[in-house]
């Protein structure tokens, strides 16, 4: 019987190709400003337009500033990125929100948020977080600039079909654990290549519990561990999130789309590749110690032994440790830190901004921290003041900022300088992906807020 990921996978087949890859149909293309510009420029080569342009949906999100965003863009090469998308949607007829228009943000916030990402849909996108989409119950993956330019022309993209694996995650997470929590210990478990082929489903009493934002920041991190993308199969909570939403299906229309939403899970007898369990119980918050992000470990633990290693790594582990001058052995609560990064397409959703303000509340951030709290879009920012979080942050000393990738990734203004250390609730702390010579500590929005008020590294339990 099939799994969830079979039956989209094949419900989507176009060709079978003998001996090479699967054609398959995709549902939505979504196109940011870093990854497309080549892809346009082979459509122009070639003379020929997008196939189906009404599925293609544009905004710029890794270059846009998180400030004056009414001013033209200071950075010549940030600019001109984002200026050559809005040319290139407008020259090939494509949906584009550009920046300070009420739909942009971070593509992978507002497709979920507007309805554009639904159930049993192919979504591609020229970013590997695309698996965040999977969260609805769709087979959602990152392509490169050649393949951005062949689902254009064909609305088709030819791929090896993955393997599968099922994560099941028992029981339900406990007080002050999240869904980046969650995440980082699934990574830190399987290591950043051990999912590597794999399509994840992932299944168990802890996921079936998150909201869609915890499911969102889950199915983002998927491709921390080497996998495909991620996916979780739709359910009420998924069916509740999309009712409503503006391009979500209505009337007569919404009935038949939940009659076959609901046929989208795997069989109760389908065979996974791989199947691997965790316990919730077993999970408290969690923070990265390392430059990846499967170099994590529990707040209260300690740094693991270099002999704790594979010897073939025990090279590359030391250069780690060196980087970010931390020492094998050690605990990092009450380690001070300078930034703080709340935001990205891991964290930037309404439930994360709750999550910061529930532990600043009524406290006022460290004199020697920067902050930046950067929502995912504009949507995003409109919930903060109508929930009035943003009375909230400013009382304890905090300022938000405008929608965008921001601290995610050195492509915009928000660089955390060298030697300094960020407590960020985004996907990535390789060398020097916030900053040349930033060191990243990858957290939840609870341990990043805990740091924001303390200075140091705090475990959020202590203060919730």
């Amino acid at each position: 019987m099939n799994t969830l990921f079979d039956k989209i996978w094949d419900a989507h087949v176009v060709t079978l190709v003998e001996d090479g890859p699967t054609q398959l149909y995709i549902d939505r293309l979504y196109c940011h400003e870093v990854t497309s510009p080549q892809a346009f420029a082979g459509m122009r080569a070639r003379g020929i337009g997008c196939f189906r342009p009404e599925k293609i949906f544009c905004m710029p999100d890794h270059n846009t500033p998180t400030h004056d965003q009414d001013k033209p863009i200071e950075d010549p090469v940030s600019r001109t990125q984002v200026d050559t998308l809005a040319k290139n949607a407008e020259d090939f007829g494509l949906n584009h929100f550009g920046m300070l228009h009420p739909k942009n943000g971070i593509i992978h916030v507002v497709g979920p948020e507007r309805g554009l990402t639904l159930p049993g849909m192919t979504i591609v996108c020229g970013d590997s977080h695309t698996s965040t989409h999977g969260a609805m119950g769709a087979v959602a993956f990152g392509i490169g600039t050649s393949e951005v330019e062949m689902v254009m022309a064909s609305q088709c993209i030819l791929q090896s079909k993955p393997k599968t694996m099922r994560i099941t995650v028992d029981g339900r997470l406990g007080k002050g654990v999240t869904a980046k929590d969650l995440a980082l210990y699934i990574i830190a478990k399987m290591t950043t290549g051990g999912a590597t082929g794999y399509f994840v489903e992932y299944a168990g009493e802890a996921v079936r519990s998150l909201s869609m934002e915890g499911r969102l920041t889950l199915c983002n991190l998927s491709i921390e561990m080497g996998a495909r993308g991620g996916m979780i199969a739709p359910d009420e909570t998924t069916f509740e999130y999309i009712k409503g939403r503006e391009y979500a299906p209505v009337g007569a229309e919404w009935d038949k789309a939940v009659a076959y939403w609901k046929t989208l899970r795997s069989e109760k007898d389908a065979v996974f590749n791989k199947e691997i369990t965790f316990h919730a119980e077993d999970i408290e918050p969690m923070i990265t110690y390392g430059t990846n992000p499967g170099m994590g470990m529990g707040i209260t633990q300690h740094i693991p032994a270099l002999e704790s290693e594979p010897e073939a790594g025990r090279i590359s582990y030391k250069k780690s440790l060196d980087y970010m001058g931390f020492e094998a052995g050690e605990s990092l609560l009450g380690k001070k830190v300078d930034y703080v990064f709340l935001g990205s397409c891991t964290n930037g959703r309404i439930e994360d901004f709750r999550e910061f303000a529930s532990v600043v509340k009524g406290k006022k951030k460290a004199a020697h921290i920067v902050a930046w709290l950067v929502p995912g879009s504009w949507v995003v920012d409109q919930q903060i003041r109508e929930e009035g979080l943003d009375k909230i942050v400013e009382e304890a000393g905090f300022t938000l900022r405008q929608p965008g990738c921001s601290a995610c990734l050195a492509m915009n203004d928000d660089k955390v300088p060298a030697g300094m250390y960020a407590v960020s609730t985004s996907n990535r702390n390789f060398e020097g992906r916030q900053g040349p010579g930033a060191r990243t500590l990858l957290a939840s929005p609870l341990v990043a807020a805990a740091a924001a008020v303390t200075g140091v590294i705090t475990d959020p339990r202590t203060l919730l």
